[in-house]
């Protein structure tokens, strides 16, 4: 039997979150926040946080700092029972941090990107992945120190046995480059969001975009919000609507999306149960400030899916 159910590989950082912020920032004008949070930030350890509290068995390789927000960081992972062995420490970088101007209907979001850069392939050692059952990397386009060589990492893991899953996120240099099909020639489960899915395939559709992607990979789930997600596989293509629940913040909610896609994929479920599920807990991560707070524990999120949408769930 393996030691984990997941290896995560990607970047760590906090985030700062500023909320109940009546306009929109103006260079050379000062605006004030009501509320800030510090929470855990980054998007793999977002979805690692959450899908371990959901009963899965994590290991996380990435790097930090060697500064306070390191030590934030490597204690809210250690909280949730990840194993956190993988980690390196480096006291020359920083441990990277995100600014969110928080709104209702959208965000701002300013990132340092510090230790995310330092991540290596030869941080990542063969025995770490044959310690797990599947591989997750997410925030591909933040991490140039690993970006070239992720495709010798997904293949690394599939010629040992693991099935793989891959979120690439926001790219800031917009560039969008197709050198991403290389690395999602070795992946099981493509994540990206509806404008990411329509960048990436250079599609101007879902259905086109499905279609595109799907030649590289075997399974492509693309998010789209409030319009539910769709995935295809093969000749299988199913939906799910999304699930009505006003949103608190949205920090979050495409990778505890994936969080609960990837706990029900593990678990063999079909394909339209990942869907469904998936969907549930990007709705719940809304409910509350931060990423990670609507998955505390079990307990909480059980009783939360029953008060807040009527449904029993056992974890």
């Amino acid at each position: 039997m393996k030691r984990f159910d997941i290896l995560v590989v990607g970047e760590l950082n906090v985030d700062l979150i500023l909320s109940e912020i009546p306009i929109r920032p103006q260079l050379g004008k000062e605006i004030l926040a009501r509320s800030m949070n510090l929470v855990l930030g980054s998007s793999s350890a977002i979805l690692a946080s959450n899908i371990a509290t959901l009963g899965a068995r994590i290991a996380f390789v990435g790097k930090l700092g060697r500064d306070d927000f390191g030590d934030f960081v490597l204690d809210c992972l250690q909280q949730k029972a990840i194993d956190t062995n993988y980690i390196v420490r480096d006291k020359k970088v920083k441990t990277g941090a995100t600014i969110i101007l928080n709104y209702p209907d959208d965000r701002f979001m300013i990132t340092h990107k510090g230790a995310m850069d330092e991540l290596m392939i030869d941080d990542i050692k063969p025995d770490y992945l044959s310690s797990a059952r599947h591989l997750h990397l997410s925030s591909y386009y933040l991490q140039d120190g690993i970006r070239k060589d992720c495709p010798a990492l997904f293949k690394r893991a599939k010629d040992l046995g693991l099935t793989t899953s891959f979120d690439t996120n926001w790219d800031p240099e917009e560039k969008w480059g197709e050198e991403i099909f290389d690395v999602l020639k070795h992946v099981d489960v493509f994540l990206p969001n509806h404008t990411e899915a329509l960048l990436i395939s250079r599609q101007k559709t879902v259905e086109s975009a499905l279609r595109k992607l799907s030649e590289y990979t075997r399974t492509v789930v693309i998010k789209s919000g409030r319009d539910g997600a769709v995935a295809k596989r093969a000749n299988e293509i199913v939906k799910s609507p999304a699930v009505e629940i006003e949103p608190v913040d949205t920090v979050g909610a495409g990778d505890s999306f994936n969080a609960g896609f990837l706990f029900k994929f593990l678990q063999s479920a079909d394909l339209q149960q990942c869907l469904d599920f998936g969907n549930l807990c990007g709705a719940l991560s809304v409910t509350r400030a931060g990423g990670t707070a609507a998955f505390s524990s079990k307990e909480q999120i059980t009783n939360d899916v029953d008060r807040l949408f009527g449904r029993k769930i056992k974890l």
